[in-house]
């Protein structure tokens, strides 16, 4: 009888220990879709103001130079996004 309860609880224990790492690691993978999902939307918002950039320097050269800081500046806020999706849950 005492080998027969020692083996229930070491049952007990395991399926315990055996959901808890399953909870934390199920919370764990939604973290990191919603950070890669965070990501994606940033590199989508990079590459629409540098095609945009490319284009509106293809129209008229003599406006590089301020067409240079705005695409910068644009795609700083948009990289912002991604820091924010990465350390923020």
């Amino acid at each position: 009888m005492t080998t027969l309860a020692l083996i229930l609880a070491a049952a007990d224990a395991a399926q315990n220990a055996a959901q808890g790492a399953a909870g934390a690691a199920g919370s764990g993978f939604s973290g990191s879709i919603q950070g890669g999902l965070g990501c994606l939307g940033a590199a989508i918002g990079v590459g629409l103001v540098g095609a945009r950039a490319a284009e509106a320097v293809g129209r008229n050269p003599s406006a590089s130079g301020k067409i240079l800081v705005q695409g910068i500046l644009g795609m700083a806020l948009a990289e912002a996004v991604a820091f924010y999706a990465l350390f923020i849950k």
